[in-house]
């Protein structure tokens, strides 16, 4: 490893990939990267961001049912996360009941459900351990196709709506007294975010995927402050740590979701370091 050169890292890589069990994982993991880090910026800055881990685990909660009936996963998980994607956010907005409060009730909730589901039917053998930390098996090739459209369906509505998401983003006070739809613009959030978290799941896991969208955000915001410059960043990153993170899980055998993780860990860190020498210098030119 310490003498592989440049040329034997392109075979390997070309290796990698000529596996179609790889490829499908690396397209749709390259997609909803994409997705989770664009939404992840308005959910950071909302502090809204722990939607993605309730939401991850209802789409366990699902996934489980869904396997133990033999029907098809995301099909039965889509339509269940979205519901529940709308009643956290009606839940935070006109309930007694905080935000936090809303997403640990709904996220242990669906998480006790399908793991006694998994235990008293199947067992606890490594269907369990799929679901809840990933495996690039998982995904069939109508699962693939599927993920696609709807992850270029959720790359479109961001785009299309971009000023609209980041007017809500930074005052959603001033931005109702302007005129937005507000509460119309929070649903489509948590519409993307819900169709992100089932899509990415598969992959990643129930405890991972929302890392996907809070670390590729706030490592951006280690150096940049402005939206759109946080936005393009920020998809960089995901991009990046999820190729670099594939490719280490090829290399060493590791979980694809914890090595992408580990690799978002590293540009946070790097990023963050960049920040703080970048004030130093700044202040000493004061």
């Amino acid at each position: 490893m310490n003498n592989l050169s440049f040329f034997d890292f392109y075979v390997i890589v070309s290796e990698m990939f000529s596996y179609t069990f790889i490829l499908r994982a690396f397209v749709v993991g390259l997609l909803v990267s994409l997705c989770a880090s664009l939404l992840g910026i308005s959910l950071v800055m909302k502090r809204f961001s722990m939607i993605g881990t309730g939401l991850s685990n209802v789409s366990f909660g699902t996934v489980a049912i869904a396997t133990v009936m033999n029907a098809a996963p995301l099909l039965v998980s889509i339509p269940v996360v979205i519901a529940a994607a709308f009643l956290l956010l009606r839940l935070s907005e006109n309930s007694k009941i905080q935000g936090d409060a809303a997403i640990a009730l709904v996220s242990t909730s669906s998480l006790a459900v399908g793991v006694m589901v998994i235990s008293m039917t199947t067992g606890m053998t490594t269907d369990i351990c799929n679901l809840m930390f990933g495996s690039i098996l998982a995904m069939s090739r109508n699962d693939v196709y599927l993920s696609i459209v709807l992850s270029i369906v959720v790359l479109i509505l961001f785009v299309f709506f971009y000023h609209k998401l980041f007017a809500i983003t930074f005052d959603e006070t001033f931005a109702r007294a302007g005129g937005v739809k507000t509460g119309t613009y929070n649903i489509l959030i948590a519409l993307l975010t819900a169709l992100t978290i089932v899509l990415g799941m598969r992959i990643m896991g129930a405890l991972l995927i929302s890392s996907l969208i809070i670390f590729p955000a706030l490592t951006s915001m280690r150096i940049f402050k402005k939206f759109k410059a946080v936005t393009v960043c920020s998809a960089i990153v995901a991009v990046f740590c999820f190729f670099t993170g594939i490719v280490m899980s090829y290399f060493f055998s590791t979980p694809v979701g914890a090595s992408v993780i580990v690799m978002n860990i590293f540009a946070f860190f790097i990023f963050w370091g960049a920040g703080v020498l970048g004030q130093k210098k700044l202040w000493r030119t004061v």
